[in-house]
């Protein structure tokens, strides 16, 4: 055993120095660092998560609520020993006489965090400690970018609603702040006690009531038994195991996404290995057949061979894994500015997922070449002929083709997932190979046809034809790892111009919320006052739909998570006699002026919960309950950017009921401080400003972006490997045809157009697969998932070929350049 050993390092030395193994180590490294480098991040991400799950939570158990918490349930938690702190989140105008900015409000109590800190410092860019206490009344404390965009410092004035704060310090770190679009505004914390006097609370308005809980152990369990007992509709526990809610399903979708895009690089990477392999077991038949005239057994060949890969597949993956240790750090930067909170260092855990992958790949596509090896005749010696396919191999390939979908299905966690990705892929590998056939073969027809006749050119388009396989795998896999990258920037970029077109110039680009009703003609015509066009003022009422055909909504039957939310969640209902602009009737008909009793319904929501027109659906206002049938369906242009509704009911339905306004309207630049002279004249008004928003979420989208195009770069890696494994896999082909050639009396001028033919036509065919692939995939997204018309453009094919044109040509240069100044007769004895 230890012999075999031996003799299998000193063979992988040997054959690492002859540079045999190049190619087949760098693929199991780009495939191992494609998958550790996500894997890594993933598991600093989640320990991250579990690290500081009670800071997350403010205790170790939050409680929360679309109203207030009856007094009962802090009652109930004091009585068993236990501490609490209620914290109130909305988003409301922080103005001061030069500027009104949106922010996102945290009222806390006294003793608030319980778990966690606070850390505040007299202002930017000064030194910060542990608050260790909660905002004074009256004083107000305010994140770096409130400081900046309203132009304070500490102890200037800012105005919350009705009354005028302090400003008090600046807020470094919140422990609990989430990633949501209510984290994404700047932050202001004020203190429970002045939130009455603030008037910024009323009926109608939008707000998240949290209470946290800490104390033992064992005390918080029992209440949080008696708490999930007792809870009402819109009202929802969250614990350690379940913390941050929202952070740990972005991330999950994201670390699937991120983790099936290094999925390609994976499978091109056994491309890759595959071809590699092929290649060193035609190299090293005769060495094997020597060793079996010598007196060496098949078991003591096979084991050599083996071993050889073991061991250098071991050296690969672990190669692997440091490059995705490295890498990882790279990307965990976005991550951590996302999260707000710094990522602790990763476990060991990637790093064996990555020697898996590597010794998958090995055992799929590399053995089944091994047992060739291992059973290579003496006679070979003397007759260069082998058996093509023995049962064995054919079984070896197909235990390859179960570890490819092993490591798909494991890397995919999901069974359907992983049974849609691996029938893409193989759908999409399909389409490409045969497409890349039919034009490889439709040139090898026009070789002898125009300016092809003559020079070198037919005979550079006639090798292709000769190896189709071999060019067909390649324009294939390279089409592939292109395809994606150019999705995810040129494409991409389409789709976003598209979107931002869709919207006209004078598109709403303000929303004003939490206007009374006593407020209504008052801020109408200071809108007319000021230049403006009157507004579209409409009602907005608080309800929860709680039946359907007189069946009680029972959320925790919806198998989709989005139907399960909706149907937790209250909903924005309004009236109105006039169809709203943007609105289309697309079943049923209008109700107009009647004053009967019905609803109008949005389509998409009505797909959602398969609501038809003569359904009867019942809400539950101000804790009363309201009925009325659906008498129309409607589809909304929800791009317009004007005031939507997921159910609008007729004049007089809902009159009776506390409602609060919202309009929206569009602000020229010219006239941007109207904001806030219109705070100053409303203070209990909230404007969004939806450019500044959009602009917002752009920034980390791009982000996560950059992160996932980064993956999706090993893809583009590895379908260059696959495309020079392919080039090696028939080098001593090539090289022994060039001999002829030369010999046959063809100058280098030929030989050279020979090359520079083959390269061209195999890189613009993968080019146009990309590029026509890529518009395909673009339109049918646009359509499809984005439901807004897209007309593929050109460049992306232009970019495709011309970048598939030089990658290979370059490629391919390099792994020939040398055999035009080698003499024919010495590669003809080369391959002899």
């Amino acid at each position: 055993m230890m012999k075999t050993l031996r003799l299998a390092f000193r063979m992988m030395l040997r054959d690492l120095r002859a540079g045999e193994l190049h190619l087949l180590g760098l693929a199991i490294v780009i495939a191992v660092a494609s998958l550790t480098s996500v894997g890594f991040l993933a598991d600093r991400v989640g320990r991250a998560l579990d690290r500081e799950a009670n800071q997350l939570l403010g205790g170790d158990l939050l409680l929360r609520a679309d109203r207030p918490w009856p007094a009962g349930f802090a009652d109930e938690a004091g009585e068993r020993g236990l501490r609490t702190a209620e914290t109130v989140l909305f988003t409301s105008m922080a103005s001061t006489e030069d500027a009104a900015v949106l922010a996102g409000v945290k009222v806390v109590e006294d003793g608030y965090p319980l778990r966690g800190a606070i850390r505040i410092a007299p202002g930017p860019n000064q030194p910060d400690e542990a608050a260790g206490r909660a905002p004074a009344p009256g004083e107000l404390w305010l994140d770096e970018r409130l400081f900046a965009e309203l132009g304070v410092k500490v102890g200037d004035k800012v105005g919350l609603g009705e009354i005028e704060f302090r400003v008090g310090a600046m807020v470094s770190f919140e422990s609990d702040r989430g990633a949501n679009f209510f984290s994404l505004l700047p932050r202001a914390i004020f203190n429970l006690k002045d939130l009455d006097a603030t008037g910024l609370i009323a009926e109608g308005s939008r707000a998240t009531w949290r209470l946290h809980v800490a104390g033992d152990a064992q005390a918080v369990e029992a209440y949080e038994k008696w708490a999930r007992a007792n809870l009402g509709r819109g009202q929802r526990v969250e614990t350690v195991e379940n913390a941050r809610p929202e952070v740990r399903a972005a991330l999950d979708q994201a670390q699937r996404f991120l983790r099936l895009a290094a999925l390609l690089a994976v499978i091109l990477a056994a491309v890759a290995v595959g071809l590699s392999a092929r290649r060193f077991m035609a190299r090293h038949l005769d060495g094997c057949a020597v060793m079996r005239v010598l007196g060496a057994r098949q078991s003591q060949v096979l084991g050599i061979v083996v071993g050889e890969f073991l061991l250098f597949g071991l050296t690969a993956a672990v190669v692997g894994t440091a490059l995705g240790w490295s890498v990882q750090w790279g990307l965990a930067g976005g991550l951590r500015e996302i999260l707000a909170t710094e990522l602790p260092a990763p476990s060991l855990l990637p790093l064996a997922h990555g020697v898996v992958v590597g010794m998958a790949l090995l055992a799929g596509f590399v053995l089944p070449q091994l047992l060739r090896l291992g059973k290579v005749s003496t006679l070979r010696v003397l007759r260069r002929e082998f058996e093509l396919a023995e049962p064995l191999s054919g079984t070896a390939w197909a235990l390859g083709l179960a570890a490819l979908l092993g490591l798909i299905f494991w890397i995919a966690a999901d069974a359907r997932l992983g049974a849609m990705v691996a029938a893409g892929f193989a759908v999409a590998l399909g389409v490409f190979a045969l497409a890349a056939w039919w034009v490889l073969h439709l040139a090898g027809r026009l070789k002898g046809q125009g300016s092809l006749r003559g020079g070198g050119w037919r005979y550079g388009v006639a090798s292709l034809g000769r190896r189709m396989g071999g060019s067909v795998i390649q324009a294939a896999a390279l089409g592939l790892g292109m395809t994606a990258l150019l999705l995810l920037t040129l494409v991409r970029a389409d789709l976003l111009d598209n979107w931002r077109a869709m919207a006209p110039p004078d598109a709403p680009n303000r929303f004003v919320i939490n206007i009374q009703p006593d407020q209504r003609a008052a801020v109408a015509d200071l809108f007319v006052a000021e230049g403006l066009s009157r507004p579209n003022i409409q009602p907005m009422i608080r309800g929860r739909m709680v039946a359907i055909n007189g069946e009680a909504i029972d959320p925790s039957r919806y198998d989709e998570e989005r139907t399960r939310r909706l149907a937790e969640r209250e909903f924005n209902l309004s009236y109105a006699a006039e169809l709203p602009g943007g609105n289309a009737v697309s079943a049923g008909r209008w109700h107009g002026a009647e004053r009967t009793p019905q609803f109008s319904v949005e389509q998409g929501l009505a797909q959602t919960f398969n609501l038809k027109v003569g359904d009867r659906v019942a809400f539950e206002i101000a804790g009363q309950r309201v009925e009325a049938p659906i008498t129309s369906v409607r589809k909304l242009d929800w791009d317009s950017m004007r005031v939507n509704f997921f159910f609008i009911a007729s004049e007089g339905l809902l009159e009776a009921y506390p409602a609060s306004l919202i309009t929206s309207f569009h602000l020229p630049a010219s006239n941007h401080d109207f904001t806030t002279r219109l705070i100053g004249a409303f203070p209990n008004l909230s404007v969004i400003d939806i450019a500044a928003v959009i602009a917002q979420v752009q920034a980390m989208t791009d982000k996560l972006i950059l992160i996932v195009q980064f993956v999706f770069g090993f893809a583009v890696l590895a379908g260059l490997v696959v495309l020079y494994a392919a080039l090696q896999s028939t080098h001593d082909e090539r090289e022994y045809e060039l001999a002829m050639l030369r010999t046959l009396g063809a100058r280098n001028r030929q030989v050279r157009q020979a090359l520079l033919a083959e390269f061209l036509v195999l890189g613009g065919v993968a080019g146009v697969l990309a590029g026509v692939g890529a518009s395909a995939i673009g339109w049918v997204l646009a359509e499809q998932v984005f439901r807004m018309t897209y007309v593929p453009a050109l460049l992306p094919v232009v970019v495709a070929v011309l970048l598939g044109a030089g990658g290979v040509v370059a490629g391919g240069w390099l792994g020939t350049r040398k055999l035009l100044s080698r003499p024919p007769l010495a590669s003809l004895r080369a391959l002899a």
